[in-house]
């Protein structure tokens, strides 16, 4: 073996706009040969058939599933770790493969239920690091050096979960200490567990079961334990075998050892490394502005393949690639024919509509790259993406076009208690699992990107709130007298029907209806009603527009009423309070929708 000659290079930082000339001299070690890595290679494989046939017959050596029995047990331990550990640039490229193979591990982890005495084995639940599995290049550990290896940076999770485990006072039945120190790494506390296929593990077990909840926001890896309580006894870290080097370790990414077989020069793939996704269900005029603005030629775009409803997008089809195109328009051919089966309301549609979404943020999540290090995703699609663990270690912003559904939820069930002899305010409620991970991921979220002044009010400190986009007025008066107030919507409960019927109680007022008649036939019973389909017409013979909704979130009609220069009376929950030509009124408040209505009416008479 050729020992190396010291290396002398120049590097260039940057600190606070000044780029200051730092010299290193790298210290005297050996550079590995191919020969040592094939004997390595030889060693570890005896290692791992040896490791393989012992878990055979190992009754401790087995998979535990993913439940949610003990969801709601205290968490007895946590341990929090920073994902970027590195500032150079060619170090970044790494840092995002370490956190897409963490990525995909926590997969595997998260809501983990280990019962009494079980032993977690982090092999038997993560599996064999490999491309068909979705890992990639990550930073690896291995001898003395940083390389780039399938599966790289996993350490990270074993070492939290070491962490963790010690924290809470687990029994720890196998762990192995790295024999270099990184700077900055729980290695320096002696929290470290190093693990290498199959052979290198990680095992501990409790007395009592206990869960693993294991995720990444933008900045951090957070490993949690939940159960009853934390083991009497205090667990002291196994002793090392091997004394730890202190030296720092060197990276094949930016070492400049030309003369070593592991030398990296810079792949075309990393071209686009740092790149953004949006990913996008239903074309929204606003949300379409605002990506034609932010998106740079390298970022993804990512649609359904829906000619009706992308015809009017500038960036309908530019999404790359067959086998996404394929999945992609399948969902939507699904969606579609699910939607035609089903009545226009209802629990059951909205069932289909939550499975559709579900089955399109899978086809979606395909198309995020590592490299992709921020995404912007429309609402319907979050809880999904955010439970599978595709939004960890990503900033990520949100096209918010709706109420979350726990705040919609909690709407319904107060204009249920309003209006008990509905039919419609408590046919439906989604799964507490959706609920909740759309809660969490808002949580995390960078940006709250909406039009919806309501949907703004709850985000108030990372709200951006874009202009409704009015359109252009295509209709034009035909003579008649416009004596007529027009409530654009199905008569259901959420809409405000049950407010609009009180509210209209002996006025001089004749109403006309768009849409089905949901709540019942006879529901407008004692007012004059003229009832219409919403067909281009509709606004001509209007002297108001009113939607006093409990929900609204597509004012659409209100838009083209304010551009036709109807008046438009709204309740707040409509989201048009920034839109001049709008009368608002409390969500609920008969009185105020009442006074509004009398305003118009009198000046019509």
């Amino acid at each position: 073996m050729i020992p190396a000659k010291p290396i002398q290079t120049t590097v260039c930082c940057s600190d606070t706009n000044r780029r200051l000339s730092v010299v290193l001299i790298m210290s005297e070690r050996k550079i590995p040969t191919i020969s040592e890595s094939l004997v390595f290679k030889g060693k570890s494989t005896l290692l791992q058939i040896n490791r393989t046939v012992k878990n055979l017959f190992d009754k401790k050596f087995k998979r535990f599933s993913i439940n949610n029995k003990l969801i709601d047990k205290a968490i007895i331990a946590e341990s929090k770790t920073a994902l970027w550990t590195e500032s150079d640039e060619a170090e970044k490229v790494l840092l995002v493969g370490k956190v897409q193979n963490l990525r995909v591990a926590l997969r595997k982890l998260n809501g983990l239920e280990i019962p009494a005495n079980g032993t977690f084995s982090f092999w038997a639940q993560v599996g064999r690091a490999s491309r068909l599995r979705g890992f990639v290049e990550g930073r690896e550990l291995r001898e003395g050096c940083i390389i780039p290896n399938i599966g790289g940076g996993l350490c990270q999770l074993s070492n939290a979960l070491y962490d963790a485990a010690l924290k809470a006072g687990f029994e720890i039945m196998e762990r192995h200490a790295h024999t270099q120190v990184i700077s900055g790494s729980l290695a320096e506390k002696g929290r470290d567990a190093t693990v290498f296929w199959n052979y290198v593990d990680l095992r501990f077990r409790f007395a009592q079961p206990f869960r693993i909840e294991a995720k990444m926001d933008a900045e951090n890896l957070i490993v949690s334990f939940r159960s009853d309580s934390k083991a009497t006894s205090k667990q002291v870290p196994a002793q090392l075998k091997k004394k730890q080097e202190q030296n720092e370790p060197q990276s094949c990414m930016t070492c400049g050892v030309g003369d070593c077989f592991r030398n990296v020069t810079p792949k075309d793939e990393h071209k686009n490394f740092g790149r953004a996704a949006f990913l996008v269900d239903e074309f929204f005029p606003e949300f379409d502005d605002y990506i034609q603005s932010v998106r740079t030629e390298k970022d993804l775009l990512v649609i359904p393949i829906d000619g009706k409803r992308f015809r009017k997008s500038n960036y309908a089809w530019t999404l790359k690639g067959f086998k996404n195109i394929k999945q992609s328009l399948m969902t939507t051919l699904i969606r579609s024919y699910q939607s035609r089966k089903l009545s226009a309301q209802g629990a059951a549609r909205q069932r289909a509509l939550l499975s559709s979404y579900e089955q399109l943020a899978d086809s979606f999540s395909r198309s995020l790259s590592f490299d992709v290090t921020h995404v912007c995703v429309q609402q319907n699609l979050l809880p999904y993406l955010w439970r599978e663990g595709h939004l960890g270690g990503r900033t990520f912003d949100v096209l918010m076009n709706a109420l979350p559904m726990k705040h919609l939820q909690e709407r319904l069930d107060t204009a249920k208690e309003l209006h008990p002899e509905s039919k419609t305010l408590a046919d439906f409620r989604a799964d507490d699992w959706i609920v909740n991970a759309e809660l969490e991921a808002l949580k995390y979220a960078r940006k709250i990107i909406t039009p919806h002044t309501e949907i703004a009010s709850l985000f108030p400190e990372k709200t951006l709130l874009l202009n409704w986009k009015i359109p252009v007025q295509t209709l034009s008066a035909n003579g008649h007298k416009r004596t007529k107030i027009i409530f654009p919507a199905s008569t259901v409960g959420r809409k405000g029907a049950y407010e609009l019927r009180e509210a209209l109680q002996g006025l001089n007022a004749e109403l006309v209806t768009i849409g089905s008649q949901i709540e019942g036939e006879d529901f407008w019973h004692g007012l004059s009603v003229e009832y219409k389909n919403g067909s281009h017409d509709w606004l001509t013979e209007a002297s108001a527009v009113v939607l006093p909704a409990f929900v609204e979130h597509k004012p659409r009609r209100l838009l083209q009423a304010v551009a036709y220069g109807v008046p438009v009376i709204a309740s707040t929950a409509c989201g048009v309070e920034n839109v001049e030509g709008v009368i608002n009124v409390p969500v609920g408040d008969v009185m105020a929708l009442r006074s509004a209505l009398q305003k118009v009416v009198e000046n019509k008479v």
